[in-house]
């Protein structure tokens, strides 16, 4: 039971002592609602986390390893948004905004070297969107992630057909995204892949290879579909908005 106890808690905070601020935190102010709860939780959560001017949290977020969350100037989660930053971090860039019930998850136990995650300024990680970190994930500046993405930077080896694939171990070789790329709705980004400046992935595509600059790709595995080099000639019945 002790010997239990003790690793729950090793899974939930950096400390016995994070473990009980972090849960006061969260169960005195963590569910208070509205604008109200965020303006409480911008004030006391720097107790907890790390908090560069004033960031927005909703009501019923949920973190772990809080002390190991380093959210920038104007950086938003939503509700329903879990982190689990162990131990190497999360880091939020200046009004990067995270939707809710997207998934952001370190948990690394195995003493993986790069382990974490780094989201640049003015980014957007989509709704149920989910980025595993343990080969560490790096995501540059004016990302946009679709609804339901995935950036998993970890893989299950299964070479030997006589061992189950859990005796194996892993691979964590780490994912990189470069400014200005776009990732369609469902889109899954695997370990190793770097994906260029100005990419732009379509919905539903698994990227299992480095995507060049400025391409769009799609498919499963995704293939290059063609390149953004402003030559296209502008479509005529289309309306563009602008923010």
């Amino acid at each position: 039971m002790l010997k239990s106890f003790r690793l729950y808690l090793e899974r939930q905070a950096a400390s016995i002592w994070h473990y009980l601020l972090e849960q006061t935190m969260f169960l005195v102010i963590g569910w208070i609602p509205t604008i109200v709860g965020i303006g409480i939780r911008g004030i006391f959560y720097r107790l907890i986390l790390k908090m560069d001017g004033v960031a927005a949290i909703e009501n019923n977020v949920r973190l772990r390893f809080a002390s190991n969350i380093h959210l920038g100037q104007a950086a938003y989660l939503d509700q329903g948004v879990y982190l689990h930053a162990c131990p190497n971090g999360i880091e939020i860039g200046d009004r990067s905004i995270v939707m809710h019930g997207a998934v952001l998850h370190v948990y690394n136990f195995r003493g993986l070297p790069n382990a974490g995650i780094k989201i640049g300024q003015d980014s957007l990680v989509g709704e149920y969107s989910i980025i595993r970190g343990q080969g560490g994930v790096t995501i540059g500046n004016r990302v946009y992630t679709s609804p339901f993405t995935q950036i998993i930077a970890v893989n299950h080896i299964f070479d030997d057909p006589n061992r189950s694939f859990v005796e194996q171990g892993i691979t964590a070789q780490g994912i990189v995204i470069e400014d200005d790329v776009w990732l369609g709705a469902s889109a899954v980004i695997t370990d190793g892949v770097r994906v260029g400046k100005g990419a732009v992935v379509a919905a539903g595509a698994v990227v299992t290879k480095d995507v060049p600059p400025h391409t769009v790709v799609g498919g499963v595995p995704a293939k290059i579909l063609r390149e953004i080099d402003g030559k296209s000639t502008p479509r005529s019945d289309r309306v563009i908005y602008y923010s």
